[in-house]
């Protein structure tokens, strides 16, 4: 491994908003100079690239295997939460993803998750109580305190909540937020108990409010939740308090770039190239105050090369003087790691998923109906007239409404039944064990039978994505956690690309009709889910 060297090229000092000819010496392993010259080859060399805040979790890949493709788009480093593994195997999955992260070149910057189980209203696999995330928040390898999702809980100052802020605070170490649609007064309030940023702006008025009291924005673009449209103009109006961030990646988008992306987005919309760069790798290195650098003088060197400030296509990619990628190619070997699961539950009958009409919510005749939106996470609350055979609620494809089932995977229990609007399948059925927050098995379909079996197929493989299509059945095992693959990423990305063409279609026109689904369970969000407890109002904070 050369990690002393000399490079040429279009040195960006994106502080001092600067693009000059420069000669960058690297001497084991750290920037030792950087030398304005006369002239240099028309190549860009720049901080790499940070995600500001990911759920490594949801490309599918063990973290070894998600940098293995990150590389390759100029990502450096990530600001990890590893809450949804937490949810399956605790303060363990925790340290697996840790110890996993080590063993190749790549800056894995993992927080202590705050809200494990994310609410009582549904099953998980484990607990972490404020003394288990003080513990973790001691360790140099936890950064930060993970998503505070629980903003109730902040603004009413439940005990164990405080005490995980304060534990953050003690080390001073930031406190990361999730407060969708969360404005004024309250807004205030939760931004006042110290917590720093926020991911789920969906709107740039909510952003700006959050703004105004001194939070700090990540502009999120993930395989589901896509808020760069809406919010892109912060970037030049508020440009030390944005930073970019996926949130969840599935593996077939991982291939194609990462942050790259949104700085190429962002150009296109004539923002200030400085700003963008800023967002992209300066802001969270500061924010976070990570030990990565700036690819200034003295910083370890981390910095990327990249062929244009119009695509971003990166060339070269630098890990500690270490070249990780070249022109498209990953050079991070792959690992072999082990499998840690949690999974205990068996398979179901047709039986098991029947809607009586006299046990589902009601009003005026009509039943609670969770509406889908294509690229958000937040639902709507709908009352349809409903489809009855035989005194059973059935799905109605010419309605588009559609069963939907959260059966828990972690102890025998009779499945939750729903119906929901906007999937679009006219045939066939997909579940999963992505299932936020707690990750029990999620599934939609159109009949009963193809629902039981894509239920069954995932728990035959203790963890996966399944689409049933007439008398056809793919399944993507995920043994890790029921939520990651260790095989290669490419494998797990073409596979994944084939099972979603599948489920595309059935006759659905959402973008990523598993990611989706895998929100659907997730109570945090507002306005109607499903657990494996039954539905779920989100406005109230109450099962249905």
């Amino acid at each position: 491994m050369n990690n002393t060297f000399e490079i040429k090229g279009q040195y960006i000092d994106i502080v001092g908003k600067r693009i000059f000819p420069a000669a960058i010496s690297v001497q084991e392993g750290v920037i030792s100079a950087i030398q304005e010259i006369p002239a240099a080859p028309q190549q860009f060399i720049l901080p790499g690239f940070i995600d500001s805040h990911v759920h490594i979790e949801s490309s599918m890949l063990i973290p070894s295997a998600f940098a293995r493709l990150a590389v390759i788009h100029g990502t450096i480093g990530t600001i990890s939460d590893p809450h949804e593994i937490a949810n399956v195997c605790g303060v363990e999955g925790v340290h697996y993803m840790i110890n996993n992260g080590k063993k190749v070149p790549f800056h894995f910057f993992f927080g202590a998750p705050s809200c494990v189980p994310a609410t009582t209203f549904e099953t998980a696999g484990a607990s972490i109580n404020s003394e288990e995330v003080a513990t973790l928040l001691d360790n140099k390898d936890i950064y930060y305190l993970s998503e505070m999702m629980n903003f109730p809980g902040v603004l009413f100052k439940d005990e164990e909540v405080m005490k995980k802020i304060k534990a953050a605070h003690a080390v001073g170490k930031p406190v990361d937020g999730h407060a969708p649609g969360l404005m004024g007064e309250d807004a205030q309030k939760y931004i006042e108990a110290g917590i720093s940023t926020d991911h789920e702006c969906f709107t740039i008025e909510e952003a700006v409010d959050k703004l105004s009291y001194g939070m700090k924005i990540l502009i999120r673009e993930g395989s589901a939740a896509k808020n760069f449209e809406a919010l892109y103009e912060l970037i030049d109006d508020h440009p030390n308090s944005v930073m970019l961030c996926s949130d969840d990646k599935h593996p077939d988008s991982l291939v194609l770039g990462h942050i790259n992306q949104l700085c190429a987005r962002a150009v296109a919309k004539g923002l200030n190239v400085f700003n963008i760069l800023k967002a992209a790798c300066i802001n969270p290195v500061v924010h976070y105050q990570l030990p990565t650098g700036m690819a200034r003088v003295n910083d370890p060197a981390n910095f990327i090369v990249i062929e244009d400030l119009t695509h971003f296509k990166v060339a070269q990619t630098y890990i500690n003087g270490q070249l990780v990628a070249e022109k498209g190619q990953s050079l991070i070997q792959p690992i072999d790691e082990k499998i840690i699961n949690q999974f205990n539950t068996t398979l179901i009958k047709v039986e098991d998923i029947q809607v009586d009409l006299g046990v589902y919510p009601t009003k005026e005749n009509k039943i609670a109906v969770i509406e889908a939106i294509d690229g958000q996470l937040i639902t709507n609350y709908l009352w349809e007239d409903p489809t009855i055979t035989d005194g059973k609620i059935i799905s109605d494809t010419n309605k588009d409404i559609l069963k939907i089932v959260v059966y828990n995977r972690y102890h025998p229990a009779a499945p939750k039944m729903a119906f929901i609007k906007n999937f679009g399948f006219q045939h066939g059925a997909i579940a999963s064990t992505v299932a936020h927050d707690s990750h029990n098995i999620i599934a939609v379909g159109v009949n009963d039978q193809e629902i039981v079996q894509a239920i069954n197929a995932v728990i035959q493989e203790k963890g996966g994505i399944s689409c049933v299509k007439e008398q056809e059945l793919k399944v993507l095992g995920l043994p890790v956690a029921g939520l990651m693959s260790k095989d290669d990423p490419y494998m797990v990305a073409e596979a994944y690309s084939t099972i979603d063409a599948m489920a595309k279609s059935l006759g659905s026109n959402l973008g990523a009709p598993f990611m989706t689904l895998s929100f659907m369970a997730l109570l945090v969000i507002p306005h109607l889910k499903l657990s494996d407890k039954g539905l779920f109002d989100g406005d109230r904070f109450k099962l249905c």
